[in-house]
């Protein structure tokens, strides 16, 4: 079942005995948990019917044990057990002896005062096994794995309704390419700007370029954007505000690199007759990187584009080398992208 059907479910009061969230993205796990605790407890109960185990140092049937034991007060209980490595196909190395058949016999005949919920942070479970295949039938799960490329815009949406707040058409690229598919701290520049704009507000393109975090890859964007409008002040204020977040200056170079190699072989590609997902297929990026590749080759001619990528190759060395202070090698290599397009403007 997809995470937005259980949240559904859940704000319904309608719930499972048994959960299995399992996954690297931990966003979603402590959602999922978070949302439980809230639809499935009073706030009275919360202190005394939440219970955790680590499986990595409680069995399975002691943890069955307390979920089958009647609540203190309340409706109900919610038990957490972590690190299900039985699951996996290799399970971790431990002292623990898991009795896997008292679990299955609990799967298929659950109590109706608990309700169990397996937390597995793993990329992968062993589809293969017995136990795997009864969890996945009897109780509700949710691949809890890191998100698409084509999917952020949904998030945002999704995000800024929960924080009662409107994300404007214009701006939602920005927290695409600043953020990219990073939950956890897309919800926290989103709570920011929310709180920022007030209730029933819109988050405006203007809002979203003056209040979002400071990154290497947002500010790398960014510093692509004004090379392109060759906007040299803008440039170096970009560069300056990553200097004072301790950003260095030989990844910002490589990252640059990577943005305009990329921008290269989209021009090449779509002077072949390549489409947009033929592209994404050869070159090995997330679709969203091509789209803007696609949007930004128009502003550069194939001599230009090489040039540049020349000018980084040398950048680089100076300072490996040891020729040139960071910082004034990488301001200089900002001037000497827009100057060198300048020239080829000249030319043409």
């Amino acid at each position: 079942m997809s995470y937005f059907d259980i949240i559904n479910k859940m704000k319904k009061k309608q719930f499972s005995p048994t959960y299995l969230f399992y996954g690297t993205e931990s966003y979603l796990i402590q959602e999922l948990k978070q949302q439980l605790v809230t639809y499935g407890l009073s706030e009275q109960d919360r202190d005394t019917n939440i219970s955790s185990y680590d499986l990595e140092e409680t069995s399975i049937q002691d943890v069955i044990a307390d979920v089958e034991t009647f609540p203190f007060f309340g409706e109900r209980k919610l038990i957490f057990a972590y690190n299900p490595s039985f699951l996996k196909a290799k399970p971790d190395k431990t002292a623990i002896e898991h009795d896997v058949k008292a679990l299955q016999s609990y799967l298929i005949q659950p109590v109706d005062f608990s309700i169990l919920i397996f937390i597995a942070p793993y990329e992968k479970l062993d589809e293969r096994k017995k136990l795997t295949k009864l969890l996945k039938k009897e109780a509700e799960s949710v691949a809890c794995e890191p998100i698409k490329e084509w999917d952020i815009n949904k998030w945002i949406a999704q995000m800024a309704k929960e924080l009662h707040v409107t994300v404007a058409e214009d701006a939602f690229e920005l927290f695409a390419q600043g953020i990219g598919t990073d939950l956890l701290m897309l919800h926290k520049e989103l709570e920011k700007l929310a709180l920022y704009v007030g209730e029933n507000n819109v988050i405006t393109k203007e809002v979203a370029e003056s209040l979002l975090s400071h990154s290497g890859n947002t500010s790398g964007l960014k510093l692509v954007d004004a090379v392109i409008n060759k906007d040299l002040n803008h440039a170096i204020r970009i560069f300056k505000d990553l200097e004072k977040a301790n950003e260095d200056a030989i990844p910002l170079i490589a990252l640059l690199a990577s943005q305009f190699r990329t921008i290269l072989h989209v021009k090449l590609l779509k002077q072949k007759g390549y489409g947009q997902n033929q592209m994404v297929q050869q070159l090995k990026v997330h679709p969203f990187v091509v789209k803007m590749s696609i949007k930004r080759e128009k502003n550069f001619t194939f001599q230009e584009l090489q040039k540049m990528l020349d000018i980084f190759a040398d950048t680089d060395a100076k300072i490996k080398q040891g020729k040139v202070d960071k910082g004034l090698a990488f301001e200089l290599l900002l001037y000497n992208l827009i100057h060198s397009r300048q020239q080829e403007k000249t030319r043409a």
